[in-house]
């Protein structure tokens, strides 16, 4: 039953679909002790496949896996479900505004690629993990990656200006820094991206409470 539900997924989507032995074990493992075989791996090529990724998810009861390469080292990119792969095709320098020094990148980019791009303009992307040359900066947004100048010039987080999301309904987003009016804009929205805004919005009001 699932063999033939792969089977019509790989007819769905633009990029690459694997549910073979070969692939399923060479992706059971990560850069950590642990292992487990996958139901598939899936490297797709455009946000649409990552949608049709998540209704299929969905439709069949199975989680995804988004696996870029860095320092997770606890097996977080290991699990039975269906394994994201978006080394291969989300690798992408979008667009660079070097007055602005800003650069927009798909999530498969390396950070030490994305360094020699900037380097002629005299610009970097601080954050330093000491798997630079293979992390990629949707692990590192992922998990707010820092090094050793960290203490200097920060985080992760602190060098995101937006992020464009998929959520787990399929809808895509944007997250970026808000006015207190478009918060509430967004937080009256009634669809799930409405709905995490409420989320916040409820959690800060519980926290303002609790420190009167």
């Amino acid at each position: 039953m699932m063999q033939k539900a792969l089977n019509l997924l790989k007819n769905k989507i633009k990029g690459d679909v694997y549910f073979d032995e070969l692939h399923t074990q060479i992706y059971a493992t990560d850069a950590s002790v642990y292992s487990i075989k996958p139901l598939a791996v899936v490297c797709p090529k455009t946000i649409e496949d990552i949608q049709i990724l998540i209704a299929f998810a969905t439709q069949h009861k199975t989680s995804l896996i988004p696996r870029a390469a860095g320092t997770s080292l606890a097996g977080q990119c290991v699990g039975s479900g269906i394994v994201v792969d978006i080394s291969k095709h989300f690798t992408k320098i979008v667009n660079f505004n070097k007055q602005d020094k800003t650069v927009t990148v798909q999530p498969g980019v390396v950070r030490d690629e994305l360094n020699l791009f900037l380097k002629p303009h005299g610009l970097f992307f601080s954050p330093n993990t000491s798997t630079s040359n293979r992390c990629m900066l949707g692990g590192m947004v992922g998990n707010n990656s820092s090094g050793t100048t960290s203490i200097k010039y920060g985080v992760t987080r602190d060098k995101v200006l937006s992020l464009q999301t998929v959520l787990s309904d399929a809808s895509l987003v944007s997250f970026e820094e808000l006015t207190k009016e478009q918060f509430e804009q967004k937080a009256s929205l009634q669809t799930l991206e409405g709905a995490i805004y409420r989320e916040i919005q409820q959690n800060l009001h519980d926290k303002h409470t609790q420190s009167q």
